[in-house]
């Protein structure tokens, strides 16, 4: 039996918990022990992951527990190394995952509230954790698993103050089988803790990276009884965007002091101890002044690195650790052997818009429809409108476009606006007979935090105004790129255009390895089918890790989208990290 108490108690003993973050859905699952041993050997006794709504829900109505997303295997392995499990299946998880793990289809309902009671979400997420909890309902320590609390929503109190929302969420979660003790976690910054905790029914903890005895002492003030303190997310990175100058790292050695002192008086999650990857379109975005997408790499300068390394920071960590608990903490396990493949060249090069019609069924209205309105959570549209005869357009505009929009007159590539410069007037001339508009428009990350998650459709939500009006009659082309063995590569390659790049790698082995992008524009790898991620010329991310466990021994397809017309004909495959 696992309670809490002045302190937590596992069968009627106090018990210390030193807990990492480490998601199961930003790590194959065939690295799953490995990350999970390695977190064991930095002298924790407990995992905490997220859980991705999005993911596992990715139409309405359908449901994904399989292969990544198999938590339940998940949870059974943390178990069988013999640790202990925090789960946070809040409806929001932020993360810097997509839409901070709320699915994109609720945006088709332009009347949707979320993180709210309202009526029509909180049905969603009621039939969403019907099935979810169902999963991981028997792997609670009170039914001799190792689930030993479970968190209500996520850094609540930054967002709202709905109460009754909270109180809903908790009481289905006890509907659906939840018998363990709940937890909330929040900053501790103004009027977070009383936003967004219910001390009746759980836990509060704390959320930070520094100045644990300021936090834990106000974490101790809002708490009305003796409790235990808790940081639910101890900083020890953070996250880097598309365009920063490098990856983001911290001071280690100042976070030691941290979290000798939170252990001395309290208990610790360590957000994270292994990031991972953001693999295929998963990643976050921020919006404060501007749109800064996080880019592939979870690394998070986390103790554990996102190819599975461990780090001077994770010796460090381990070592105060050690002062603290009164286990044995196991050896470090081996590291996983990386490979260098080489140099390849290229097989084949085709452009999109040959393809359209191989990778998406053409969507006709008379108005832009928006990336869920076509039903569509990822990916890129591509918008096509006779635009009539040649003639100076002295106005053209995109109304309600997010995030990049790539603008194309008869294929032939006009402008590029991104963000901010979306809605920006232009002028050019048409100077053939006949002109056809395209616009490939991407989705670069919903927003995961903050007031702008309510802002989130993608493609062209309002239209194209043309001289001062909006234009009618679109075909839309979805390209979630999910279907890419549909690519027919006998058509021919336009320079400028974006395109598919075929190459292929023979392996004897399959071993971890990384691929280099530089040189590259902009797009996304795949292998094997498999989207990797992002890539982007503008760094700070040139290499995408590649795990060992995507390769087959004999051939391996490698398939590069790139949307810019920057483009090589080799890629270099190397044992060399990104840094």
């Amino acid at each position: 039996m696992f309670e809490i108490k002045e302190t937590f108690y596992l069968n009627g003993s106090p018990i210390k918990i030193v807990s990492g973050a480490l998601h199961y859905f930003r790590i194959v699952p065939e690295y799953w022990e490995d990350r999970l041993s390695k977190l064991k050997a930095m002298g924790c006794n407990t995992v905490e992951t997220y859980v991705p709504w999005n993911m596992h829900e990715p139409k309405e109505g359908q449901y994904n527990f399989e292969d990544m997303y198999d938590i339940k295997k998940y949870i059974e392995t943390a178990q069988s190394l013999g640790l202990y499990v925090i789960v946070r299946p809040a409806p929001y998880i932020c993360a810097e995952w997509e839409f901070g793990g709320l699915p994109a289809w609720l945006l088709k309902d332009r009347n949707m509230k979320f993180r709210t009671y309202y009526q029509p979400f909180i049905e969603k997420v009621d039939r969403y954790y019907q099935h979810l909890l169902k999963e991981i309902d028997d792997l609670q320590i009170t039914k001799s698993g190792p689930i030993i609390m479970m968190q209500i929503e996520n850094e609540y109190g930054s967002y709202g103050n709905d109460k009754k929302y909270l109180k809903a969420l908790a009481d289905m979660m006890i509907k659906y089988g939840v018998d363990v003790p709940l937890v909330t976690s929040d900053g501790t910054w103004m009027d977070m803790l009383e936003n967004g905790t219910l001390p009746e029914v759980a836990l509060p903890t704390a959320n930070f990276g520094s100045g644990s005895k300021e936090h834990f002492g106000k974490l101790k003030a809002f708490h009305d009884k003796e409790s235990p303190l808790m940081v639910m997310e101890f900083w020890n990175g953070w996250f880097t965007a598309w365009g920063d100058d490098e990856y983001k790292h911290t001071a280690y050695e100042e976070q030691v002091d941290e979290i000798d002192a939170i252990l001395s008086v309290g208990h610790i999650n360590f957000y994270m101890i292994h990031g991972g990857t953001n693999f295929g379109f998963t990643n976050g975005s921020n919006y404060y002044d501007e749109l800064t997408p996080d880019i592939t790499s979870y690394d998070y300068d986390a103790p554990i690195t996102e190819w599975g390394d461990v780090t001077e920071k994770y010796k460090a960590f381990r070592s105060v650790i050690e002062k603290h608990v009164d286990y044995n903490i196991p050896t470090i396990p081996v590291t996983v052997e990386k490979k260098a493949y080489g140099q390849l060249s290229i097989h084949s090069r085709t452009s999109l818009f040959d393809n359209l019609s191989n990778l998406a069924d053409v969507v006709s209205d008379m108005s832009t429809l928006s990336m869920e309105d076509l039903d569509q959570n990822f990916g890129y549209v591509l918008y096509q409108n006779d635009l009539g005869k040649k003639r100076k357009i002295e106005e053209f505009e995109l109304v309600k476009a997010n995030d990049r929009a790539k603008v194309y007159i008869n294929r032939q590539h006009e402008l590029t606006q991104y963000d901010r410069e979306l809605g920006q007037k232009v002028s050019f001339e048409l100077t053939d007979d006949e002109n056809e508009l395209s616009l490939l428009v991407e989705n670069m990350g919903r927003v995961n935090y903050g007031k702008n998650m309510i802002h989130q459709q993608k493609g062209i939500v309002d239209g194209v105004l043309v001289n001062g009006a909006f234009r009618n009659g679109w075909k839309h082309f979805g390209l979630p790129l999910d279907n890419i063995d549909k690519v027919d590569y006998s058509y021919d390659y336009v320079e400028g255009e974006p395109s598919f790049s075929q190459f292929e790698l023979v392996v004897e082995e399959s071993k971890d390895t990384f691929i280099d992008m530089t040189g590259w524009g902009k797009g996304v790898v795949f292998i094997n089918g498999f989207n990797l991620g992002r890539f982007w010329e503008v760094g700070p991310q040139f290499k995408l890790y590649l795990p060992g466990p995507l390769l087959k021994t004999g051939k391996n397809e490698i398939v590069i989208f790139e949307t810019e017309g920057t483009v090589k004909d080799t890629i270099e495959l190397t044992d060399q990290p990104p840094y």
